[in-house]
C-alpha cells in the first residue's frame, strides 16, 4: 500500500468538498485538460510551456509541466492507497477506491493563471476519518515532532518513503509506535522540541535565508564572472529580501521537491540527511542568478551536477531511475 500526503486544490479550497463527498481532488486548467484526458503527455507539456504560468506567473520548466501531468495521473489512478490530510488540529485519513475519477467544471480561484474555469478531478475514497482504527482521535499536536515533519506538505501531494509510510500505517492502525520513537533521530528531535518548544525560527525560512546569503556572497567574490541582476518588476527586485521571496515561491512551485531528482527537500535544523538540504542551482551554469534560471535542488544533486548542462544531468538521472540493478 502506498501512502500519500495531500492537499486539494489551490490553497486547499476543495477540502470541505472532499470531506463531504468522500473524495480526493486536484484541479487542471481548462485549456490544457484535453491533453491529459487523451493521455498526451508530450502535448500537455508543450502546451503548458507555451501558455500556462506558475504561481509566480512565469513560464513553467519542462520538469514542472511534466509533474503537473503526473499529479493528475496519481489522483485519477490511486486505488487502495492510504491518504493523509492535515486539517488544522485534526489528522484525517482515508483509502482510495477503485471507482473511476469524476470530472466536472468549476470556477477558478486564479483566473489570471488558470483561466475562468478549471476541471476538478474527484477520485472516490472511503469516508474520511480523524480517528485511528481503534477509535482514538488523531490530533496534530499529539503527533511526535518527527512525524509532524513528514505528515504534512505545503504542496499538492507527496508519496511517503517506505519508512515513513510504515509509520503512517501503524499510526492509522493504532499500533505501538515506540519502535520509531525510540530511534536516536526521533529521540533527538523530541528532546530539542522539549528544550525549546517556542523555537523562534522556521526551518524553511532559515534555509531560504541561507541560500540567498550564499548567492550574495558568491556574487560579491565573483570578479564579474557572475551577475546578480536587480530586476525591478511588479513582484520584487533581487535585493536580498526579493531573492528570498522568489526562492520561497520556487519551493512552493516545486511542491517542496528537488527540481532534479524529485526527492523531498529538507530544511535547516530539521534535516535527517545534510545531503538532502535544499540548495539554489542555476539551470544554466553560465547564466545569471535571475528568474527563469533558478531552481531549488538537493545539496548532493547540485554538487553532482556541478557545471553540467541541465538537460544532460536530467537525462542521466532518468537513466539511473530506469535501470534495474
Amino acid at each position: 500500500m502506498r501512502v500519500f500526503i495531500g492537499n486539494f486544490g489551490q490553497g486547499n479550497y476543495l477540502w470541505p468538498e472532499c470531506l463531504r463527498r468522500s473524495t480526493l481532488a486536484i484541479i487542471d486548467s481548462e485549456s490544457v485538460h484535453r491533453f491529459w484526458a487523451a493521455g498526451d503527455r508530450a502535448g500537455y507539456i508543450e502546451f503548458a510551456l507555451a501558455n500556462l504560468k506558475t504561481m509566480r506567473m512565469e513560464t513553467p520548466t519542462r520538469a514542472l509541466a511534466s509533474r503537473w501531468f503526473s499529479l493528475n495521473d496519481v489522483v485519477a489512478n490511486t486505488e487502495g492507497d492510504l491518504w493523509i490530510h492535515r486539517g488544522k488540529e485534526q489528522v484525517w485519513w482515508t483509502t482510495s477506491r477503485s471507482d473511476p475519477v469524476q470530472i466536472a467544471m468549476g470556477p477558478s480561484l486564479n483566473p489570471a493563471r488558470d483561466g475562468a474555469r478549471v476541471f476538478e478531478l474527484h477520485k472516490p475514497c472511503e469516508p474520511w476519518s480523524d480517528r485511528n482504527r481503534k477509535g482514538v482521535r488523531l490530533s496534530w499536536s499529539g503527533l511526535h515532532p518527527k512525524a509532524r515533519d513528514f505528515l504534512f506538505t505545503e504542496g499538492t501531494l507527496q508519496q511517503l518513503s517506505t519508512d515513513n509510510a510504515e509509520y503512517a500505517l501503524a499510526l492509522v492502525a493504532g499500533e505501538d509506535l515506540e519502535p520509531w520513537h525510540s530511534l536516536p533521530a526521533w529521540r533527538g528531535k523530541a528532546e530539542r522540541t522539549r528544550k525549546n518548544p517556542a523555537i523562534t525560527y522556521d526551518p524553511r525560512q532559515k534555509a531560504i535565508w541561507r541560500m540567498a546569503d550564499t548567492v550574495f556572497n558568491t556574487v560579491a567574490g565573483a570578479n564579474g564572472q557572475q551577475v546578480l541582476r536587480t530586476l525591478k518588476d511588479k513582484r520584487s527586485g533581487f535585493d536580498k529580501e526579493g531573492l528570498m521571496k522568489f526562492v520561497a515561491t520556487l519551493i512552493a512551485d516545486q511542491d517542496g521537491l528537488c527540481a532534479l531528482t524529485g526527492i523531498k527537500l529538507q530544511f535547516d535544523g530539521e534535516e535527517d540527511d545534510r545531503e538532502l538540504l535544499c540548495s539554489l542551482d542555476r539551470i544554466n551554469s553560465d547564466g545569471h542568478y535571475e528568474p527563469g534560471n533558478l531552481q531549488v535542488v538537493c545539496r548532493f544533486a547540485n554538487r553532482w551536477k556541478n557545471d553540467s548542462r541541465d538537460e544532460d544531468f536530467r537525462r542521466l538521472v532518468e537513466l539511473v531511475r530506469s535501470t534495474k540493478f
